[in-house]
């Protein structure tokens, strides 16, 4: 597994990462057991960053990497979230930080994520949203500067809000944060025109998250194909969306039909070796439910780079949609 800097001060984290969304039961019904093997198989292959957050089963997902972790002997990067507190998400222009994100509110939930992972010091401890209301007076990453002063987190990061990625880009360049965790893949490449350069400027981490957009740039789902009610895409692919992203994705795999690699990359080894064509990304996050998925999704890191042709084509793909999260 090759690996790479997390930001200037972080450590060499896998290409590859384990998402661990899925296991904390938000994509359906999950096993315990099914997501103990998928964390195992990952960490056999070379991976040594896992991401999750309190809101993932309210703490279950932590909860069961802390008790894989414990079984361990490598070095392991875990970075965890902290959801802002009751309220709309993402945050309204007219939230205060001091309602969403207090001091007493933060060293609260800090320590709970120190108690589910089992650590003295979370290594990436993430605001799991953000609004661009409060860039002028980020007072809420201020007390995550504190609490690392205490020795309580390492690095310092925000998971950017869907609809405005770019938020975060004042907050790079202040130097307010040492990683960014966002939403790159085929067919969301905005973070292309200033987000990802401004990484590079400042030495910040980038975590990309949702290079499968959720599943669906594997390429296993039908047009008609309906999810659960339970699993979340059932409203993150509403409607009539799942078919029109089933055409976009045969378009993609038509490209690798007549670039002769349909047989060396799945879809999924493509969608990620794509977000990772991007020097400035740091690591891909992909979920892993189970053993199968876990090997699937390491596999990708042992496969040459994708050639710089095939990426330029792939460049085409680029769609605004807008944001499903949001309802639209």
């Amino acid at each position: 597994m090759e690996t790479r800097r997390l930001s200037v001060h972080g450590p060499l984290v896998s290409e590859i990462g384990f998402g661990g969304w899925a296991i904390g039961g938000g994509w359906g019904d999950q096993a315990d057991a099914d997501s103990t093997a998928a964390l195992h198989t990952a960490l056999d292959a070379g991976v040594n960053l896992i991401d999750t957050a309190q809101g993932y089963g309210d703490g279950r997902s932590e909860r069961l990497i802390a008790s894989v972790l414990k079984d361990r002997t490598e070095q392991v990067f875990v970075a965890t979230k902290t959801p802002p507190d009751v309220g709309p998400w993402p945050p309204s222009p007219y939230c205060r930080w001091q309602d969403r994100y207090s001091a007493a509110y933060l060293r609260e939930n800090v320590e709970q994520r120190l108690r589910n992972l089992n650590t003295d010091c979370i290594d990436l401890l993430q605001l799991h949203t953000w609004t661009r209301a409060w860039n002028d007076d980020p007072q809420p990453l201020l007390v995550l500067r504190q609490l690392r002063e205490e020795g309580k987190i390492n690095l310092i990061g925000v998971s950017t809000p869907e609809q405005d990625q770019s938020c975060v880009i004042q907050l790079m360049r202040d130097g307010l944060v040492d990683v960014v965790q966002i939403i790159f893949n085929l067919f969301h490449q905005e973070p292309v025109s200033q987000l990802l350069p401004v990484a590079a400027e400042t030495g910040t981490g980038v975590i990309v998250r949702v290079a499968l957009d959720e599943g669906a740039l594997t390429g296993k789902y039908s047009p008609d194909h309906c999810f659960p009610e339970t699993d979340f895409r059932s409203q993150y692919f509403a409607g009539d969306r799942m078919s029109r992203v089933a055409d976009r994705v045969e378009a993609i795999r038509s490209d690798l039909d007549d670039f002769g690699l349909a047989e060396q990359y799945s879809l999924a080894d493509v969608s990620l070796k794509f977000a990772l064509s991007r020097p400035e990304v740091s690591t891909v996050i992909a979920g892993m439910r189970n053993h199968d998925q876990a090997k699937m999704n390491t596999r990708t890191a042992q496969l040459r780079d994708l050639p710089d042709e095939l990426i330029d084509h792939l460049h085409r793909h680029n769609w605004l949609r807008g944001v499903w999260y949001g309802g639209k």
